[in-house]
């Protein structure tokens, strides 16, 4: 019997982002607008980048890749957030919720690492100028998405590996619009206070690891950019004011919800859809409207 009442339950029930049928109307058309704006941004970006041969260079590469995993990220929950709208009840299957917290942790883990490589570019461009078609070859280029993915996968493995088997034998009630990983190890019918631990250190060791790398990397440039002349240096500065930007908007949320101690749900829920929804949209923005480049490929393509 005991065998029986901890075997894995077949579903979760997502409680979503409120209760209210009115305001559950209202948020389908303001994240159904903005899941749009998200897709349709990242695909002109991907098509812009391909189609105009003065962006075929490894800053382009990387964002082009970027806007991928941007695209991917926010696909994971957000089609299912928007469909959640219009039903009475929220279900999500077992096996649903572990295909979420994988290509969550997969895409994220990835993403990470690519504002690393978007940063390494940026460094050798800024403060190695000369070296710079030598190191940042084709074959580096590809070796640094490559990496990115790899280890974006390594960390979602690592993080389903955790929770695949744990017995859920209790309550089935997920306070969120997601399968988010803290709460669910909370429905486990064992101890898991060490297994918390274990999954908060795992993600905040690879987000902190590339939050100093970041950090480090665009000190260093900034330094470099006030000691050169101003020759150059406005376009230099806003290159990289637009990568710091995106950087803060990712990792901010990120960091709050896996490092911050105290849990409040509608913190939580506001930072979880920060993370996975908002922090996508602005992306494709920052990176047209401070690039003269990608304006002048616009202007061309019009």
């Amino acid at each position: 019997m005991e065998e029986v009442n901890q075997s894995v339950v077949s579903e979760f029930i997502i409680l979503g982002l409120c209760n209210s049928r009115e305001l559950q109307a209202f948020l389908l058309v303001i994240f159904s607008s903005i899941y749009l704006i998200i897709i349709l941004g990242n695909i002109f970006i991907v098509f812009l980048i391909i189609a105009d041969l003065h962006l075929h260079s490894p800053m382009y590469f990387l964002l082009a890749n970027l806007s991928i995993i941007d695209f991917c990220l926010s696909s994971v929950t957000t089609p299912k957030m928007i469909t959640d709208f219009l039903k009475e009840n929220k279900t999500i299957s077992f096996e649903g919720c572990m295909c979420q917290v994988f290509f969550g942790h997969f895409f994220g883990g990835g993403e990470m690492v690519l504002l690393v490589s978007m940063a390494y570019d940026r460094y050798v461009a800024i403060c190695k100028p000369l070296h710079y078609s030598s190191i940042m070859n084709r074959q580096t280029c590809i070796g640094l998405v490559i990496t990115s993915w790899i280890i974006g996968f390594m960390h979602s493995i690592s993080q389903l590996a955790m929770i695949i088997k744990l017995p859920f034998c209790g309550p089935r009630e997920l306070d969120s619009f997601f399968c988010d990983i803290p709460l669910m190890i909370k429905l486990a019918c064992i101890d898991t206070h060490i297994l918390e631990m274990w999954i908060n250190a795992d993600s905040g060791v690879l987000a902190t690891i590339c939050f100093i790398l970041l950090l480090i990397s665009y000190s260093y440039i900034l330094f470099t950019i006030c000691l050169h002349s101003k020759d150059g240096t406005s376009k230099a500065l806003s290159t990289c004011t637009a990568h710091i930007t995106v950087v803060v908007l990712f990792f901010g949320p990120c960091i709050f919800i896996y490092l911050w101690p105290l849990s409040i749900t509608w913190v939580d829920k506001f930072l979880a859809v920060f993370y996975a929804v908002i922090t996508p949209l602005p992306n494709p923005a920052i990176y047209t409207l401070r690039n003269q480049e990608i304006k002048n490929a616009i202007k061309i393509l019009c």
